[in-house]
């Protein structure tokens, strides 16, 4: 494995994840009211390095797909389930999940972050295959 393509992973991770991060900000911000919403340094901070984390737990695991011998849905299951993984450790390190509040508002959390995760993992796919097939076309 390449250095390079190690730190180009850990990049688009950190970047990755802080756009879902601030992305999730945004709609919590519209849907309670921006003017009801109240954050601080440390909220700021924890959501900037928790974002990273689990982005990097999402774009390493990601590394997956060079491995050319193994099926494409045991690679998905791998990387998505070692990104949820990590996900869910930084989430209840940082308390972003609501584990007070009951198991429904758990489940909420979980599946949401399971449809993030599925609508990112599909923009990348279908980027990637449209790459690969217009190579294709170039070189045929």
């Amino acid at each position: 494995m390449e250095f390079t393509r190690i730190i180009k992973s850990l990049s688009m991770g950190a970047f990755v994840g802080c756009f879902i991060g601030l992305l999730v900000a945004v709609f919590i911000s519209l849907q309670v009211g921006p003017q009801n919403i109240r954050f601080s340094g440390t909220d700021i901070i924890n959501l900037f390095f928790g974002c990273i984390v689990a982005g990097w737990g999402f774009s390493l695991s990601g590394l997956i797909y060079e491995k050319e011998d193994l099926a494409l849905p045991f690679q998905v299951i791998f990387q998505l389930g070692i990104g949820m993984v990590v996900l869910l450790l930084v989430a209840i390190y940082l308390k972003w999940m609501p584990i007070d509040m009951g198991i429904g508002p758990v489940i909420t959390w979980i599946l949401i972050a399971c449809v993030f995760a599925a609508i990112f993992w599909l923009g990348f796919y279908v980027y990637y295959y449209l790459l690969a097939r217009d190579i294709n076309q170039k070189l045929a």
